[in-house]
């Protein structure tokens, strides 16, 4: 995908790398935060960065209650995100509108959507007394005002409507009292989101050099590029490199992808520094130009060479003009779609499962095993995955019909298989939601002797296969594999990957138990439709 790569050993590999992870913002002190991580992996393949979307929430009202003698109430919205615990956390409030019962805020609230995390919302309005009207809202007391009613809802609810709106009856709400409940008619609030971001255009060049100066003793120069962009203060910042490329005076480097969204636009000027790479980080300058992605442009459709310069002093007139060039080999624009834009577009996402069933479980009928079902109703590792993950991506699959295997065990009257069906039917392994996942998973533990090893060849082989059969039909598939341990056909398991790279299907990993998934995360770099993470027990 070619964004930004990191200083490796040797520098061989990438120097520099921006991966934004969505649940980086999910609460600390929310016990599935690892969980939610899990599905951050959905689509990456297809160019996401993230499955987060900065949104615009505006809000309305209509028929509230009158709570002025003289004059019509005095209204003002308040939205809150419920903790994990159920307590309220406010996010913001809008302005006082006076005299209305009728109103619509200007005050937006910005929120941010998760695709991987449930996040449900409170909306609360208050009849704003008169002697506060010239206080800001965020200093008012809440309790000094009266309730005109609330209403709740995911914010997923409001992201799937028709146009992003959503309308709710407002309601008395139990903690605060109101008049009779002989008056059920709160009026309605209305929600609407958008999308926040500034330009979805993507841009994608490769650079090619000619000509760079060797600044090294027995080999050659080894070189990379990296980018700045201008702050305010008149200071560039870095915003993008690419990998080194050992011994080569003529360096051509893999594709570079900006967002026109880091820069500003195409006409803002860009500093392009060419350095030679150093073990000790001490790289030198081979070179320096500065040019805007318009000109760079530019550069392709004219097929022709830019010079770098070294800066010798404060004016550019005095900068060293050198022999080497900058030839842009590739420049093309693309529009990076959000999440938000499938949804909208009528993609249907569906979920598959994968459950471990190695001998490195434990013993199911003892308690310090993870696949042990607790009589008290307790669910263990796997369950708590299942539900975490299964539970947000079953809002968004139409027939909630989820295709669910076991690996790693020994069905009844059968030699060990690496992809059973968990229901254990021998022609079909869909179940319905999440409830029968659980439910089938249960039965299995009671019919399959747990045996090993972990092997995710023939499971991923297997949802590729369902995958590419309805490749055409607007469907995106994720799978999630479970799992408490380290694979043990890791090229299998990459050749696996390789080949469905080019089909709509993502491979979340979540790994649980006290086993060392290091290995596995960092082989998980070299492909962007798999992550994996560790689902801490609770």
């Amino acid at each position: 995908m070619g964004s930004c790569f990191s200083d490796t050993a040797g520098g061989q590999q990438a120097v520099g790398s921006t991966d934004v992870n969505a649940v980086s913002h999910a609460p600390q002190d929310d016990p599935n935060r690892e969980a939610y991580a899990a599905v951050e992996g959905f689509m990456k393949s297809r160019g996401f960065n993230s499955l987060s979307s900065q949104l615009e929430l505006s809000l309305s009202a209509s028929n509230l209650r009158d709570r002025d003698i003289l004059s019509k109430s005095d209204p003002m919205a308040v939205v809150y995100t419920k903790k994990p615990d159920g307590s309220l956390e406010e996010l913001g409030r809008t302005e006082v509108i006076l005299n209305s019962l009728d109103p619509l805020w200007i005050t937006k609230q910005r929120v941010i959507y998760y695709f991987e995390i449930l996040q449900p919302l409170l909306f609360r309005v208050y009849d704003v007394d008169s002697k506060f009207h010239n206080a800001p809202a965020k200093m008012l007391r809440l309790d000094e005002q009266q309730f005109l009613g609330e209403a709740e809802c995911f914010l997923s609810e409001i992201v799937t409507k028709r146009g992003r709106i959503l309308t709710l009856p407002l309601r008395q709400g139990t903690e605060h009292k109101g008049p009779s409940p002989r008056l059920p008619k709160f009026g309605e609030i209305t929600l609407q989101v958008e999308e926040t971001i500034d330009s979805k255009t993507m841009v994608e060049m490769v650079f090619h050099c000619v000509d760079l100066p060797n600044k090294d003793l027995f080999s050659k120069s080894d070189p990379f590029l990296k980018i700045f962009r201008p702050v305010e203060n008149g200071r560039f910042v870095p915003v993008c490199k690419t990998e080194v490329k050992m011994n080569d005076l003529n360096p051509l480097w893999k594709p570079l992808t900006l967002s026109i969204q880091q820069i500003g636009s195409k006409d803002n000027p860009l500093m392009i520094d060419c350095y030679n790479f150093n073990n000790s980080g001490n790289h030198e300058l081979l070179g320096r130009m500065q040019k805007s992605l318009g000109d760079l442009e530019k550069l392709y459709i004219s097929r022709t060479g830019e010079n770098f310069y070294l800066p010798t002093g404060s004016s550019n007139h005095h900068n060293k003009i050198l022999k080497g060039q900058l030839f842009v080999e590739k420049f093309s624009t693309s529009t990076k779609h959000s999440f938000l834009d499938y949804i909208a577009n009528g993609y249907e996402l569906n979920f598959m499962v994968a459950i471990d069933f190695t001998a490195s479980n434990g013993n199911p009928r003892l308690p310090d095993s993870l696949h042990y079902l607790d009589p008290s109703g307790r669910l263990n590792a796997y369950q708590r995955a299942i539900w975490s993950v299964g539970e947000v991506l079953e809002f968004y699959d139409t027939d909630k019909r989820f295709p669910a295997w076991g690996f790693g065990g020994r069905p009844i009257d059968g030699p060990v298989s690496h992809c059973f069906n968990l229901n254990g039917s021998g022609s079909y392994a869909e179940v319905e939601g999440i409830s029968g996942i659980m439910s089938a998973y249960a039965s299995a533990l009671r019919n399959v002797s747990l045996a090993g090893p972990t092997l995710f060849g023939q499971v991923i082989n297997h949802a590729a296969q369902i995958a590419d059969i309805n490749a055409a039909r607007r469907k995106y598939y994720i799978l999630l594999i479970i799992t408490d341990g380290v694979i043990t056909d890791l090229q299998e398991t990459k050749d696996a990957i390789i080949r469905a790279s080019d089909l709509p299907l993502s491979i979340l990993i979540v790994g649980v138990g006290g086993a060392d998934f290091k290995e596995m995360e960092v082989n998980s770099h070299d492909f962007h439709s798999i992550t994996i993470r560790k689902f801490i027990l609770l």
